[in-house]
């Protein structure tokens, strides 16, 4: 199926590793022109260099902490011709509410609550200049199926399904559209690291954690890729009378699995 998205332009954020990473093989197998935006800046070199060479298109590294209202500044004016956003940076840390004090839950939720909300406040106005655009917030499908050993994340995920619904239910009316993607667990490095936490608080070892995958449909994670693929689909016209909604990719289990 050809998206027509030949020659747009997208800036993904969190995109050095994992789902970011995914999305950015997506957009650029579609011919789109990438900004790469992360923390992480030799790895986002690498990433951009590679499309490029594969692909045949524009692709450039910005390392940026999108928790710097500088930074997120600066990376906003970079990008004022962009067709598409994808809001994806996050690094929310597993736990129950007695072990994320106030400081880990308000630092956490600089990057993946409001880091979206304030880049998507940027974007969008320059969107709306233009009279064209496209948003895509991966949030999490904890945000709908509660986790009390995940609070912080359930919390801000929900807070950012509230924020994209509501923003997205009126933004048609400036030709911009406004989706979600709640993954379920996907296979990333992030991935690993909060089963490590789980594992260590149910068993006391961390090392346990695959035993934690076990009874997931299919007995496995999401693949990244998986979540690239439809960020990519709802980004094109092939999906332009979407906006105001949140698609879950879980493998069915907030519907009851398990």
């Amino acid at each position: 199926m050809d998206l027509h998205l030949r020659g747009k332009r997208v800036l993904i954020t969190g995109a050095s590793k994992g789902i970011g990473a995914a999305a950015a093989e997506a957009f650029a197998e579609e011919g789109c022109h990438l900004m790469l935006a992360a923390r992480s800046g030799d790895a986002l070199k690498a990433l951009a260099e590679r499309l490029r060479s594969a692909h045949q298109i524009d692709a450039t590294a910005h390392a940026v902490d999108l928790r710097n209202p500088q930074d997120l500044a600066r990376l906003a004016k970079d990008a004022a011709d962009i067709d598409i956003l994808v809001n994806n940076a996050g690094d929310i840390p597993g736990g129950s509410i007695d072990r994320i004090d106030e400081a880990t839950w308000r630092h956490a939720w600089e990057l993946k609550v409001f880091g979206y909300i304030n880049l998507t406040r940027a974007i969008y106005a320059q969107m709306k200049a233009r009279g064209h655009g496209v948003i895509v917030n991966d949030i999490g499908a904890a945000g709908e199926k509660f986790d009390a050993n995940y609070i912080c994340g359930s919390a801000g995920n929900a807070a950012l399904m509230a924020f994209t619904r509501g923003l997205g239910g009126k933004s048609m009316a400036d030709n911009i559209r406004v989706v979600g993607i709640n993954p379920g667990p996907v296979g990333t490095d992030r991935h690993v690291t909060l089963m490590k936490t789980r594992a260590k608080n149910q068993f006391g070892d961390e090392n346990r954690y695959r035993e934690l995958q076990q009874g997931m449909p299919l007995g496995r994670p999401a693949h990244a890729r998986e979540i690239g693929d439809l960020m990519a689909f709802l980004a094109s016209d092939r999906s332009g009378y979407t906006s105001g909604v949140i698609f879950t990719v879980d493998g069915g289990y907030t519907s009851g699995w398990g």
